[in-house]
């Protein structure tokens, strides 16, 4: 019997912009320095850009500022070596 094949669905223009995000954050810059300023692209959606910029914000051990220019700086703290 054969499997049905199902065609995975393009990702969401929300998902397109986290992944984004998260390989700026995931930077070994990034990491290393523990911060980072994101900027909305011209082509990304305010509604998705406010979505992801308040799920980052309510992230436990993480300060989000948001810049005059538009930016976000985000900060955290490192992650206690269990």
């Amino acid at each position: 019997m054969a499997k049905s094949q199902r065609k995975a669905s393009p990702p969401t223009t929300l998902e397109v912009l986290g992944g984004r995000i998260k390989a700026v954050i995931n930077s070994p810059a990034a990491q290393l320095a523990r911060k980072v300023v994101i900027t909305k692209a011209a082509d990304e959606a305010q509604e998705d850009w406010d979505e992801i910029v308040e799920a980052i914000s309510d992230t436990e051990s993480v300060t989000v500022v948001r810049q005059e220019d538009g930016g976000v700086h985000i900060a955290w703290e490192a992650s206690p070596d269990y």
